[in-house]
């Protein structure tokens, strides 16, 4: 998970423990996308009070790899969308805060660990691969929509991805990328990609993630 999503989750820790309730949904939903093992949903799950239950996914997630918290925020928006939109505010707020001086200091290669991560210039003109639109499908929430509207995929053509793939999310999302892709051509880059994400309160270390 990277930096910024833990610190995120550490400085809301008291938050979370008293308003969620993960037994129910998202526990499940982890460990349907494969965030958390069996074994770690027993863990959780085998905790005397809802609040101990709570610590005890916090404390397993910032382990589970650079899908996880997205994945989160994902099981968040199904009943708790209101404490996602909270995260999703600060994690707006402090990319805003940091991003100049990142711009200006660094430009880390896909894969650096710096806390802020921007997209190199050398990439900005890319235009993303299957795979690379694959990854990122995968790790978009419930903002993928707002992502899309804001590379200038229509309504109807969103309600037409949707249709399409009734029972898959990551389908959903990666027919509208690919829809998006063949529209814009060569305008269809990385860069154009990162400001609707910036847009949308989506952290831009995500592009580090789909370049790997």
């Amino acid at each position: 998970m990277d930096p910024v999503h833990k610190d995120l989750l550490r400085k809301h820790t008291l938050d979370l423990c008293e308003d969620l309730l993960v037994s129910d949904t998202i526990v499940p939903f982890l460990y349907q996308e494969d965030i958390l093992t069996a074994a770690q949903v027993d863990e959780v799950q085998s905790q005397s009070t809802d609040r101990k239950m709570n610590l005890k996914l916090l404390d397993i997630l910032p382990n589970r790899g650079p899908r996880a918290f997205h994945c989160f925020m994902q099981a968040l928006d199904l009943e708790f969308s209101w404490l996602k939109d909270r995260l999703l505010l600060d994690l707006r707020a402090r990319t805003e805060t940091g991003s100049s001086c990142s711009r200006l200091n660094e430009t880390p290669a896909p894969g650096g660990h710096g806390d802020i991560w921007c997209l190199p210039c050398s990439l900005g003109q890319k235009i993303p691969s299957d795979q690379e639109l694959s990854r990122l499908a995968s790790l978009l929430g419930g903002e993928w929509e707002a992502v899309l509207m804001d590379l200038g995929v229509s309504a109807a053509a969103l309600y037409r991805c949707r249709a399409d793939h009734t029972l898959s999310h990551h389908g959903t999302t990666l027919a509208a990328l690919l829809l998006w892709r063949q529209s814009e051509g060569k305008n269809a880059t990385l860069h154009r990609l990162e400001r609707s994400l910036q847009a949308a309160g989506v952290h831009p270390s995500v592009l580090k993630d789909v370049l790997l």
